[in-house]
């Protein structure tokens, strides 16, 4: 498994970033000038994302969170609040649930416990332009779905380059699709979100089409100890469209008295 440790490594508090579907560590860079000062902060690849490698037999949601907590085992960190966004989000529920002893406090941003049918639409829809166009044509049917309206109108980075500094992460289409496949098999995750005992934040983007405002409340709704902030005018892809509101949400939930 791929990862980085930047930041204050004698600080308090870790911060670990699970990237979503089709990202890698690069996602996060722009939050390391927000939070480096007063935290460890690690950047990972899941197995089959980026530079890690690529497994025989796909990943589900708990073989991610196991990856994660090993990972965490071999850095000798004990406690970590661990930030998912999308499908990292739904691999940081697992390690929630599954792992509470590596788990300082939890922040989910715009992710999934349960399917609609308009998110299975989305998906098949991805799925089928990876199978018969490659990830160059996925990227031309999925950017109108995890970009804000807000963001096509006033671009932080034009959608085309956006999309050319993208389309050579996954050179062949079946890395993809094993990751793609838990979210395929996944069945509802709420019923076990009520174990998890550690506080939470749970952050949605207003113009998200992909996990809405309300599938984000059902996760906030579903875990004990949780808060559910709404980011207005922006989309799916909270690491690019709204990072400088998002690291300032961490940052004050991270250093709050639990």
């Amino acid at each position: 498994m791929y990862y980085e440790v930047h930041g204050n490594t004698d600080a308090p508090h870790t911060l670990v970033f699970v990237n979503g579907l089709s990202q890698s560590t690069v996602a996060w860079g722009g939050y390391l000038p927000h939070l480096k000062a007063d935290f460890r902060i690690v950047l990972l690849d899941l197995i089959c994302q980026g530079q890690s490698d690529e497994a025989t037999i796909p990943r589900d949601f708990d073989g991610h969170a196991a990856d994660i907590k090993a990972l965490l085992q071999a850095l000798a960190i004990h406690k970590a609040t661990i930030i998912g966004i999308s499908y990292g989000g739904a691999v940081a529920m697992r390690v929630l649930v599954n792992h509470p002893e590596i788990v300082e406090k939890g922040v989910i941003m715009a992710s999934f416990a349960h399917k609609t049918n308009l998110f299975n639409a989305l998906g098949l829809a991805w799925t089928n332009a990876l199978r018969k166009g490659g990830y160059e044509l996925m990227l031309d049917v999925m950017m109108p779905s995890v970009l804000g309206k807000t963001y096509f109108e006033k671009p932080l980075i034009p959608v085309d380059l956006l999309k050319s500094g993208r389309k050579d992460l996954y050179p062949q289409p079946q890395s993809l699709l094993k990751l793609m496949k838990a979210t395929g098999d996944m069945t509802d995750y709420r019923p076990q979100l009520s174990q998890v005992k550690a506080p939470v934040l749970v952050i949605a983007g207003e113009e998200d089409l992909l996990c809405t405002p309300e599938m984000n409340q059902a996760i906030a709704e579903a875990i004990p100890h949780s808060r559910m902030v709404v980011v207005p005018k922006v989309g799916h892809t909270l690491n690019l469209e709204a990072v400088v509101q998002t690291a300032t949400l961490i940052r004050d939930f991270v250093l709050q008295p639990s």
